[in-house]
């Protein structure tokens, strides 16, 4: 078995991708493929009723699915790929969520992101705080940053 902290290539993917790290990439998994099946649903049957709400739902699954990407690759240019694509979710989820809640006109239907990820359990709105959190703790090592 290979020690992963003398692993060179993949050491910071071994660091990140251990413990919690492993279970943030697996609910960003698993809340990728909901938000592309619920988007691609609703893009396919009924854009005409809710075309922004459709639209920001698509947009919200391939954040995801680039944050789930992001978090697994090593290097530091994933690792900077992993901060945008969580900072926009979180973004993404506050001025949704709120406009949402102050003009629910403009969301006939939810989307991911309205009245703050409430159809996912709230998950979309916790979930970017534990991840640039998780980020925070798990930086590249400087080696891996020079070489990437």
């Amino acid at each position: 078995m290979t020690d992963v902290r003398n692993a060179r290539p993949d050491s910071d993917r071994g660091r990140r991708m251990s413990g919690i790290g492993r279970v943030l990439v697996a609910v960003y998994g698993v809340l990728a493929l909901a938000a592309v099946g619920r988007s691609f649903v609703q893009i396919a049957s009924k854009f005409d009723e809710a075309p922004l709400a459709y639209s920001l739902s698509a947009l919200a699954a391939v954040v995801y699915v680039l944050a789930t990407i992001a978090l697994v690759r090593p290097r530091l240019g994933w690792y900077r790929v992993a901060w945008a694509t969580i900072a926009f979710e979180f973004t993404g989820v506050v001025v949704v969520g709120t406009l949402s809640v102050v003009f629910p006109e403009l969301f006939p239907h939810d989307t991911v992101w309205s009245w703050f990820g409430r159809g996912y359990l709230f998950i979309p709105l916790v979930l970017p705080l534990l991840g640039m959190w998780w980020l925070a703790l798990h930086r590249p090592a400087r080696g891996e940053a020079d070489a990437a």
